[in-house]
């Protein structure tokens, strides 16, 4: 490029440079040569378009507006996109960095679960023209392969994370049936991380092959323990109530109890939500047929536009809101059974009109009576399921309480106003003592083995709602109070959980006290056997034990302290982990617990989830996409989450 007689380029110098800008940080540079020519001793920037030299001495600010507005030869396009990508913000000068946009592009993409093929549509490029000229759409192997590096780049800081976690890891698991027929599980990390929050990780969404034995379900689960680095941190499993999950934990506890606190002999947690489901479902069939004629007069109605147009006629000269659509329930939900009926019963009169006039079958008055009674009766359930389902907040320690809240509602005369609810009521009653019976004799005592293959009361539940600083020893014998009349039978339950908060204390204790030993240094293999050094060193190390010792003595008054301390008064809004972050250095052996206890799952909905999650995304125009992508982007979208402020969820 010519430049006017006299002028040289910057490089061709000898005089001071100390005019040029080392590091180039405006977008604005990229319309000008790199180097700087120099005229009448000021440094100038040549443009690259219609070569006018510009003082850069005082900033960028000239060189910017003659891009913007005065060079004549540079293309609309190119100035367009220019000023889009020096458009200033609130925070200052906004800088456009294709980087940042890709990454933020892809995701969202994987947690709006949009199909890679999207990003070839023809209508998006310019749409994000109209936005951003700068950035060029990638195609849909590109943006798939940024998927997986950002799926790689997180993982890694999880698996660091639970790796350097100083508390133990609860899981939930569930299978799924994909519409191809493959057979996916879900493993779900739940654990509270040092500053006492809860955290909730899908770590695995993995194919697993035929059949879905116990054997099968435990290789899966240790496979994944071993990838993710964390063998040996496992605390709890909370499954459903499948006899292939119960052999599941019993190969677990058979081959690696070593790994396991206590030697796992509280491993196996089943699904409050499961359980509720069965009670429930049990007791529903008690008016099954009314259920059922319920079902299919809805799913009639809905099943054609003209119905559903006839239905809401009928409403709408009623006086009720017309809909654009019935809600149908899936069968194996109670919960979506119950919303199905309460729908019914809000329009009874009208499902009752159709009926008549189309000359179909439609439930006998009495039908809706039982219909309406046991609806009723279940509203207590539909909030108990939720209180179990929550799966980003601790839900552990209010096992008890859940459990008393339906025993109450089976006892409670108030309810039992009729045969079909005294009926219905008995069956629930009777499944539950199946599954939650905390007079089980199995397992009860700490001091003795489980040699029974009954059902158990897991009493690491009980623990949780122990650690709950509102509830502690007085919350368990009301509990028991509750349960039976026998004052020595409550004596007794109340001390064997008692013994195993002792048990679980003095194992903590002994965790606490190695955990100290390994942490003091020692390089004995450096000195001489005899040495004052070696035997100074030697010195040293006792009275860390000796300390130890002394410090487990004086913990186990830890106890006590808390047990003495007044209980926090009873509430909603208690931050039970808010706590045991307050009381940490007070309680220290006690929050370790904590830590541990409140992070046990009550359910299995957290990997229940993900399998809606991977239905939407594994759809039939997606049916190509395999097992490891699948799980690329079912874990991504699970780690990309988000809570809103004050979401318990």
């Amino acid at each position: 490029m010519s430049t006017s007689e006299g002028s040289k380029t910057a490089d061709s110098m000898d005089e001071d440079t100390s005019q040029i800008p080392h590091v180039r940080r405006s977008k604005v540079w990229e319309h000008y040569e790199v180097d700087l020519v120099l005229v009448d001793g000021d440094f100038k920037a040549v443009c690259k378009y219609c070569g006018a030299q510009l003082h850069t001495k005082f900033g960028t600010s000239s060189l910017r507006t003659h891009i913007a507005e005065a060079c004549r030869s540079i293309q609309d396009a190119c100035r367009q996109r220019f000023l889009l990508t020096m458009k200033k913000t609130a925070e200052g000068l906004f800088v456009f960095d294709d980087n940042v946009f890709r990454e933020r592009m892809v995701k969202y993409c994987v947690h709006a679960e949009i199909p890679f093929l999207k990003f070839e549509d023809p209508h998006l490029q310019p749409w994000i023209d109209s936005m951003q000229p700068a950035f060029q759409i990638k195609g849909r192997h590109t943006i798939r392969d940024d998927a997986v590096k950002m799926y790689k780049g997180m993982k890694k800081d999880i698996e660091i994370e639970l790796q350097n976690l100083d508390s133990r890891i609860c899981l939930t698991s569930d299978m799924w049936t994909s519409s191809q027929d493959l057979g996916y599980m879900c493993i779900t990390a739940h654990y509270i991380n040092a500053e006492f929050n809860y955290k909730k990780k899908t770590i695995s969404f993995a194919e697993v092959k035929y059949p879905h034995t116990g054997y099968a379900i435990e290789e899966e689960i240790v496979r994944c323990l071993t990838e993710w680095g964390i063998r040996g941190k496992l605390f709890t499993l909370t499954l459903d109530n499948a006899s292939n999950n119960t052999n599941a934990c019993e190969e677990l506890i058979k081959y690696h109890k070593h790994e396991l606190l206590l030697e796992g002999q509280h491993l196996h947690v089943r699904c409050c939500a499961h359980i509720l489901n069965i009670l429930v479902q049990d007791g529903m069939k008690i008016i099954y047929e009314a259920i059922d004629m319920i079902r299919e007069l809805m799913k009639y109605i809905d099943s054609s536009p003209s119905r559903l147009q006839d239905f809401n006629t009928i409403a709408s000269g009623m006086g009720l809101r017309a809909k654009k659509g019935i809600s149908v329930d899936t069968p194996t939900r109670w919960n979506s059974t119950w919303k199905m009926l309460v729908e019914a019963l809000t329009y009874k009169s009208v499902l009752t009109s159709y009926a008549n006039r189309k000359m179909i079958d439609s439930p006998s008055e009495e039908e809706w009576e039982k219909a309406k009674a046991i609806c009723e009766f279940l509203k207590a359930f539909e909030e108990l399921t939720l209180i179990v389902s929550a799966h980003r907040k601790p839900t552990s320690h209010k096992f008890l309480p859940v459990v008393l809240s339906i025993r109450h509602a089976l006892k409670d005369p108030g309810w039992q106003t009729s045969d079909v609810l005294k009926e219905l009521a008995a069956v629930m009653q009777t499944k539950l003592d199946k599954y939650w019976d905390p007079e089980e004799k199995e397992n009860a005592d700490p001091n003795r083995r489980r040699k029974s293959k009954g059902i158990e009361f897991n009493h690491a539940l009980v623990i949780a709602t122990f650690l709950d600083p509102r509830r502690k020893e007085d919350y368990l014998d009301f509990f028991y109070c509750k349960l039976s009349t026998d004052g020595e039978q409550i004596t007794k339950q109340v001390e064997i959980a008692l013994e195993w908060v002792r048990k679980y204390v003095k194992e903590y204790e002994l965790l606490a006290a190695t955990s100290t030993a390994h942490s003091t240094p020692s390089s004995q293999g450096n000195t001489i056997i005899g040495s004052p050094v070696a035997g100074k060193r030697k010195l040293e190390e006792e009275f860390a034990q000796h300390k130890s010792r002394r410090r487990s003595r004086v913990h186990k008054s830890e106890l006590d302290s808390y047990l003495e301390e007044a209980s926090e008064k009873v509430g909603d809004d208690f931050d039970v982990l808010g706590w045991w972050k307050r009381h940490g250095e007070k309680f220290p052996i006690l929050a370790s617990m904590a830590r541990d206890f409140l992070a046990i799952p009550l359910s299995t909905v957290a990997s229940e989830s993900a399998f809606s999650c991977g239905k939407r995304i594994l759809g039939d125009k997606r049916s190509s996409l395999n097992p490891d992508m699948l799980e690329v982007l079912v874990c991504a979208k699970d780690w990309l989450f988000k809570p809103k402020e004050g979401d318990g969820q």
